[in-house]
């Protein structure tokens, strides 16, 4: 029997398949810069024009849909609904082109959509509107599927569907203008990347891929050296400028653009993203010199800050020819940075420097309790933009719990890699990529990658983006709803 929330799911889902059928359009928009690919339209043209005819259909059939809150958990299933279906319409593109499986096309879209920037393409000699349709995934991805598609929910009904992606921003009043608001500060610093770019040499094609890779923090690269290729100190700044924004927390842009400066040293993630780089930073140089990697200190401080970055915001660019080629413990200091991750509420990915702040206060209330006499009450603070909050046990206890999940799939993911023969550090490193969506590969996944890689890293980028709960909370549901069901 299919309940009231489920037919509102269905007609949700009916929106959004008709969005996704518009963005296959998308990328004809390069068409007439490079006529010799008008061959590749029909490619978008079908699979937009079918998800459209579809969307549409079910929309008219479920005209009539009462519209109200979600009850609990049933906004974790049409979230996961949602990116299922951008993903699998989207692989239609690039299985049609003939030259990738089901399995691959899966693979470079959950990577796309995920901001991951992972792949099995071979960019140099891939048609620009292919390329295209990838960036555009980044930053649909990357600003998140729900935040466009809530506008065209109600405030009071959309705010609890944003709220399950894994967003607690809110930058308006208004929902739908929070999401407009996000769209031009983001959309502006695409331009101001992009005109950057150009003017430092970089073609206008790769610049304005680049510079929404960048901020989407996805690494999705139109050549295959990535920023590395460019041999340009410049273009390196311009990115690590870029990513930096994307990591960045929603409202520290607010704050920036309020010229409350205040709010953005305060942050608890500002302090501690201080904090990381006094002291990754100088181990990185050190192993670098160390190892001969750097000819110089000079040197070493270039790669250390780029890889460091890169890491960090989860974005995947690499300014080396070749990450196999990099020292042990450099690595092992890069996987460490994917897991710290972004701010929460950004494009960035992995574990959130937040809580990381919010483990290691536990770890540290955990050691003074001990210590201290047991029956004394201990309270502390934690400030996010501008406001200082009181961190809660039951926070706590949550945020550890998150943490530990993350670590066993991070180890699940890192053990079936190691079945196909490679090393632990390899296939950490891999993985890590995967569930951080970082994109930075040291060429276990790829074109010629088996499928037990593909899916075990598809698995790993889908469960990252949307911060793995509300994908369990959705398949509970589920499973109750067929519970409930048999019982009937």
């Amino acid at each position: 029997m299919i309940n009231k929330y489920h037919r509102l799911i269905a007609y949700y889902l009916a929106i959004f398949i008709i969005m996704v059928g518009i963005i296959q359009f998308l990328p004809l928009i390069v068409l007439p810069f490079y006529p010799d690919e008008v061959s590749y339209a029909w490619c978008f043209l079908v699979p937009g024009a079918v998800a459209i005819g579809v969307g549409w259909l079910i929309r008219y059939l479920l005209r009539d849909t009462e519209i109200v809150k979600l009850e609990k958990h049933y906004d974790a299933v049409l979230v996961v609904l949602v990116w299922l279906t951008a993903i699998l319409i989207s692989t239609v593109p690039w299985m049609l082109k003939g030259d990738y499986n089901f399995s691959q096309a899966a693979f470079e879209m959950t990577s796309g959509y995920s901001t991951t920037g992972l792949t099995v393409v071979d960019t140099d000699n891939t048609p620009h509107v292919f390329l295209m349709f990838r960036s555009i995934s980044l930053f649909v991805g990357g600003v998140g599927l729900v935040l466009i598609l809530t506008c065209a929910f109600s405030d009071k009904y959309g705010l609890n569907l944003y709220n399950a992606e894994g967003h607690n921003d809110r930058l308006m009043p208004n929902l739908a203008k929070s999401a407009q608001l996000i769209l031009s500060i983001y959309t502006v610093y695409i331009i101001a990347g992009t005109v950057a770019y150009v003017l430092l040499g970089m073609p206008l094609f790769d610049a304005i891929n680049t510079a929404i890779a960048a901020l989407s923090t996805g690494g999705f690269s139109v050549i295959n050296e990535s920023i590395y290729g460019y041999h340009s100190l410049g273009i390196e700044i311009v990115s690590m400028i870029l990513m930096l924004l994307g990591m960045t927390n929603f409202m520290l842009h607010l704050s920036f653009l309020k010229k409350r400066f205040g709010n953005i040293w305060k942050h608890s993630e500002t302090k501690f993203f201080v904090a990381v780089v006094a002291i990754i930073i100088p181990l990185m140089c050190y192993d670098m010199l160390k190892s001969g990697f750097a000819a110089n200190f000079g040197e070493s401080l270039r790669y250390s800050l780029f890889q460091f970055v890169t890491c960090i915001t989860t974005t995947g660019f690499v300014s080396v020819k070749s990450l196999a080629i990099l020292p042990s413990g450099f690595i092992t200091l890069m996987i460490l940075l994917m897991l710290f991750g972004g701010d929460l509420e950004s494009t960035g990915g992995g574990i959130k420097q937040y809580r990381i702040i919010v483990t290691l206060k536990g770890i540290y209330r955990s050691i003074k309790n001990t210590i201290l006499n047991r029956k004394m009450v201990t309270t502390d603070f934690i400030e996010r933009v501008g406001k200082r909050y009181e961190l809660t046990q039951s926070e706590i206890s949550s945020t550890s719990s998150y943490v530990l999940f993350y670590l066993i799939l991070l180890f699940a993911g890192s053990f079936i890699f190691t079945l196909e023969g490679y090393s632990l550090q390899d296939s950490m490193f891999e993985f890590c990529s995967a569930v951080c969506t970082v994109g930075l590969s040291v060429g276990i996944t790829g074109y010629h990658a088996s499928k037990l890689i593909l899916w075990t890293a598809n698995v790993g980028m889908f469960l990252g983006r949307l911060e793995i709960m509300v994908v369990f909370e959705a398949i509970l549901r589920l499973f109750k709803d067929f519970r409930e069901r048999e019982r009937n």
